[in-house]
C-alpha cells in the first residue's frame, strides 16, 4: 500500500507529500486543489477518507467492494466512478480497476492490482496549464482520457491477433488449436466490450451534472466521450472479423468432412461390388453361373471384379471423389 498527496494552489504543484490529516484543513483555502492516490487501500483508509473529504457512508462502503461496472454515483457535493483501465499483453487482457472520488477542489483515486501507472496522467495534467484552475474535474479528465487513450491500444493488439487467426484459417497448411485461439480472441473482445460500454452512460451522465465538470470542460468529456464511441465501433468491427473467422473455419471443417466422406464412400463402393461378386459366386447352389465348372471360372470372376472396380474408381477420380 502506498499513499502519495499532491497540493496544487491555481493549478501549481506547492507540495507533493502532504499529510492525509491536513487535508481537511488545506480544503477551506482559496485555489487549492487536492489529489490524494493510494494504490490498495485497506479499510481504515477508506475511513480516513470519509472523514478528511466528508464523503458520503455510502460511496465509502461501495469502494470496499470489487468488480464493479464503471459506473458513476452521483452525491450532493462530490461523485464517486468506477473505471476500468485495460491492457492487452498479447494473450491476456489485463484489468486495473480504479475508484474515484471527485469534488470541486479534490480527486481521490483507489488503485488496486495490476495498479494503473498514474505518471504519465501527472505529466499531462503539468502540460495543461489552462485547465489547472478547473478543479477536481480537470484532474478527472486528464485521468479519463489516459485510460480511453490505453484502450485504442488493446484495440489494435486485438485487431493484429484477429488478422493473424484470420490469416491462419485461409493458410494452405492447417494449424493446431486453430478453433481455440478463435474463441479467445472472441472472450477477449467481449471482456473489453464488457468493460468500456458502461463507460458511455458514465460520461452522458457527468455532463449532464453541474458542478465538478464546469462548463469550460465540458467540451473535453465531450472529446473522451467520442473516443469511446470510437473504441466501441472498432471494437464491434474486431468482434465481426472473429466473427467471420470462425464461420470460414467451420465451413472448412465441414468442406474436409465432406470431402472425406466422400472418399470413404467411394472405396466403400469400389469394394463392394467385387464382394459382391465373390459372394454371389460363392453360394453353391446356383450351377449355370459361366464356366462355374470349369478351371477358368476363377479367373473369369477375378477378371469381372477387377474390371467393375477399376471402372468405378474411374468414375469417381472423375468426379473429385478421389
Amino acid at each position: 500500500m502506498a499513499i502519495t498527496c499532491h497540493l496544487y494552489r491555481d493549478g501549481v504543484v506547492t507540495e507533493q507529500d502532504v499529510d492525509p490529516d491536513r487535508i481537511s484543513d488545506l480544503m477551506g483555502e482559496e485555489g487549492v486543489l487536492v489529489w490524494l492516490d493510494i494504490d490498495d487501500p485497506s479499510e481504515a483508509e477508506l475511513r480516513m477518507l470519509q472523514e478528511e473529504f466528508s464523503l458520503h457512508p455510502l460511496a465509502v462502503e461501495d469502494a470496499l467492494h470489487r468488480s464493479q461496472r464503471a459506473k458513476v454515483e452521483v452525491y450532493e457535493d462530490h461523485f464517486f466512478l468506477v473505471l476500468h483501465a485495460q491492457q492487452f499483453d498479447g494473450d491476456e487482457l489485463l484489468d486495473s480497476e480504479i475508484h474515484l472520488f471527485v469534488g470541486a477542489g479534490y480527486l481521490v483515486t483507489l488503485r488496486f492490482p495490476p495498479a494503473f501507472d498514474l505518471a504519465q496522467v501527472r505529466h499531462r495534467w503539468a502540460k495543461q496549464g489552462e485547465l489547472t484552475r478547473e478543479g477536481g474535474g480537470a484532474l478527472l479528465y486528464a485521468l479519463l482520457d489516459e485510460v480511453v487513450d490505453g484502450y485504442f491500444d488493446v484495440v489494435e493488439g486485438l485487431e493484429d491477433v484477429s488478422e493473424e487467426v484470420e490469416a491462419a484459417v485461409f493458410a494452405d497448411e492447417p494449424v493446431e488449436d486453430l478453433q481455440e485461439r478463435i474463441f479467445s480472441v472472441k472472450k477477449r473482445v467481449l471482456q473489453f466490450r464488457r468493460a468500456v460500454l458502461p463507460l458511455r452512460e458514465v460520461l452522458d451522465l457527468l455532463q449532464e451534472e453541474v458542478g465538478v465538470v464546469t462548463e469550460r470542460l465540458r467540451p473535453y468529456f465531450r472529446d473522451v466521450a467520442d473516443h469511446v464511441l470510437r473504441v466501441l465501433e472498432f471494437t464491434d468491427n474486431v468482434r465481426e472479423l472473429a466473427t467471420a473467422a470462425l464461420e470460414a473455419y467451420l465451413t472448412q471443417v465441414s468442406n474436409r468432412l465432406n470431402q472425406v466422406m466422400k472418399q470413404l464412400t467411394s472405396w466403400a463402393a469400389i469394394i463392394l461390388v467385387p464382394t459382391l461378386i465373390a459372394g454371389i459366386y460363392g453360394m453353391n447352389f446356383f450351377r449355370p453361373f459361366p464356366a462355374f465348372d470349369t478351371q477358368g471360372g476363377f479367373w473369369i470372376a477375378l477378371g469381372m471384379m477387377v474390371v467393375s472396380g477399376g471402372i468405378l474408381y474411374w468414375v469417381f477420380r472423375r468426379r473429385g471423389w478421389l
